[in-house]
């Protein structure tokens, strides 16, 4: 029976890592380590000028007081009695899609489970958009989700995954949902993204977060596909050489 390491960014009491780990029970002996409090948006960031401590929920839970990132690290090295077959990094609260990726922690999870070598997964769910969306539904997005995640890791654990490379799954949060499809990484950007605003007392201050969302240009996405209603597979290399460029500075920069 292949072990399981799951995390997220989201902490280790959202409704996605408890439908996570039900779900991988079933094909493997399943270890949670994760933030015991929301992390999300932090990226790939490491707890390096304060102590990591960790509190144990249950034989096979642990919740830490800091990254996605450290939850890996410290699972992997320290609270797991064996290295893991695989690492499930969700399901996050919302989709990471295009630029999206760059700042989530529930992605980095998986960077840092693919730079250690081992086989990685992040799994997001649009979800939380939808007028209408009541609990129960919210649960049952979960669930499907979550066997989503398990028919991925499956076909990770069976048939692998190429070197230095992870896989980021996008669920969307409709009600019929369509087949997988690989993708590309698309572009998003958001327009208004930083409010201004003033306190109580008059003091301007600025919150980061919100605005409306703008995909670039271009087919086969993840983007297009979560909103075509299709699960988007996209496969995230680790090298960010960008090879091409290489060619460039070395012809025109004469370096």
């Amino acid at each position: 029976m292949p072990s399981i390491l799951v995390t997220n960014d989201d902490g280790i009491n959202s409704p996605g890592i408890r439908a996570l780990t039900k779900a991988l029970k079933s094909i493997g002996d399943v270890y949670v380590v994760a933030p015991e409090s929301e992390q999300s948006a932090v990226a790939h960031a490491l707890t390096m000028h304060r102590p990591l401590c960790f509190e144990k929920h249950s034989a096979k839970h642990y919740a830490v007081n800091g990254t996605p990132t450290d939850c890996v690290i410290l699972g992997v090295h320290k609270l797991m009695p064996v290295r893991p077959d695989i690492i499930v990094s969700g399901i996050n609260n919302g989709a990471n899609l295009g630029d999206d990726v760059t700042y989530s922690g529930t992605v980095a999870a998986a960077i840092e489970g693919t730079l250690l070598g081992i086989p990685s997964v992040a799994v997001s769910l649009a979800l939380g958009h939808r007028r209408g969306a009541g609990r129960q539904e919210a649960v049952n997005r979960y669930r499907e989700a979550a066997d989503i995640a398990k028919e991925v890791a499956l076909m990770v654990i069976e048939k692998g995954l190429p070197a230095d490379t992870l896989v980021n799954i996008n669920v969307p949060e409709c009600a019929d949902i369509k087949k997988m499809l690989v993708t590309r990484q698309g572009r998003l950007s958001y327009d208004n993204a930083i409010k201004e605003l003033k306190d109580p007392r008059g003091r301007q201050y600025f919150w980061i977060g919100g605005g409306t969302p703008k995909r670039g240009p271009g087919k086969d996405t993840d983007i297009e596909a979560v909103q075509n209603g299709f699960i988007s597979v996209t496969p995230v290399h680790l090298d960010l050489t960008n090879y091409k460029a290489m060619k460039f500075l070395q012809e025109k920069w004469k370096l």
